[in-house]
């Protein structure tokens, strides 16, 4: 698989390029918007070329497949104008700033015959995989609740637009709650329908909230409880679920990185579940590029982009107006 970079950002540097390349794909393209940072952005990374017109990175014919990091304002016309070109779509979340977008995405690489895939990375992490399994093995029994721990500290390299500028996508609710939503419906197999939620700013942000809390209500009658924030530089992740026949409380789990522990509670007694430490992203990788070639889905499609965001936009509905609301999926 041959990729383009759309955006010169730090996740595709940090993650992406190197999982592109561990599983033997090759990025030969770079794009941003500043023509210094793009050339300079690829000479770092070893890229061939680096470029400033969106034309002119989608009509390289060396380019396969595009890999979306921009900031989100931008997701919704570089996807749609990746697919008009042709080329496969993986794009970080959330997918664009509205459901109906993120759907015309979707639909419009239906139709044109391409794989379209979201980056949530949290589905590929081996801790996720043994959780998933254990549930769909019934240890806990029937499933009563799920509770998410995902208030972190954002590190400064991540500061700015994400903090300061709504019109770019900025706050928790699109860079985290869009996340755990994706991971509870990874491991419940369902979608959450209704929300409630508060948001406020506790110190970092302005202009957009950095923290969150929220409950859904599964259509099994599952409840969930997630806080997002930020402003904890303290706070450890986790993720919990609680059934009829035990409890899985795992640790540390909500993040880039293999680690953490995971813990199935039974009858009194604590087992480590054991799992794999691959890295998460070249996992993502490998599923697109088999999806590609006509073998399987990638690990979170387009429709789980959509769902994810959708959860998030009730979230921050929910959050603003104090109401009980419905999460919409835009007939997906």
């Amino acid at each position: 698989m041959r990729w383009g970079l759309v955006g010169a950002s730090h996740i595709a540097a940090t993650r992406m390029i190197a999982a592109f390349r561990a599983t033997g794909g090759e990025v030969v393209s770079v794009l941003s918007s500043d023509a210094g940072r793009a050339a300079a952005y690829a000479a770092e990374h070893g890229i061939a070329r680096g470029v400033s017109d969106l034309d002119s990175l989608l009509a390289d014919a060396e380019v396969d497949a595009v890999y979306i990091s921009t900031t989100n304002e931008k997701h919704h016309a570089q996807a749609m104008a990746a697919i008009a070109a042709g080329k496969h779509v993986l794009c970080e979340k959330p997918l664009a700033m509205t459901v109906a977008d993120a759907v015309e995405m979707v639909r419009a690489a239906e139709r044109a015959g391409l794989v379209f895939a979201t980056n949530h990375h949290l589905r590929n992490a081996g801790s996720h995989i043994a959780i998933r399994q254990a549930v769909a093995e019934g240890r806990i029994g029937e499933v009563l609740s799920a509770r998410v721990f995902h208030a972190v500290y954002l590190p400064p390299v991540l500061q700015g637009w994400r903090l300061d500028n709504p019109a770019a996508g900025g706050g928790i609710i699109p860079d985290i709650v869009v996340h755990d939503a994706d991971t509870v419906r990874f491991h419940l197999g369902e979608d959450p329908a209704e929300v409630v939620a508060m948001a406020g700013q506790s110190g970092l942000g302005k202009g957009v909230e950095d923290s969150c809390m929220s409950v859904w209500t599964m259509p099994s009658g599952v409840m969930v409880q997630t806080h997002e924030s930020f402003t904890h530089a303290h706070a450890a992740t986790g993720f919990e679920l609680h059934g009829t026949e035990g409890s899985i409380v795992a640790r540390n789990v909500m993040t880039q990185n293999p680690v953490g522990e995971v813990i199935l509670r039974r009858s009194g007694e604590e087992t480590a579940l054991p799992f794999s430490d691959h890295d998460l992203y070249a996992r993502a990788v490998t599923l697109f590029g088999e999806a590609v070639a006509g073998r399987g889905r990638p690990s979170a499609d387009g429709v789980d982009g959509v769902k994810s965001l959708a959860v998030a936009e009730a979230v921050a509905e929910a959050a603003r107006t104090g109401r009980r609301v419905a999460v919409d999926y835009g007939g997906i």
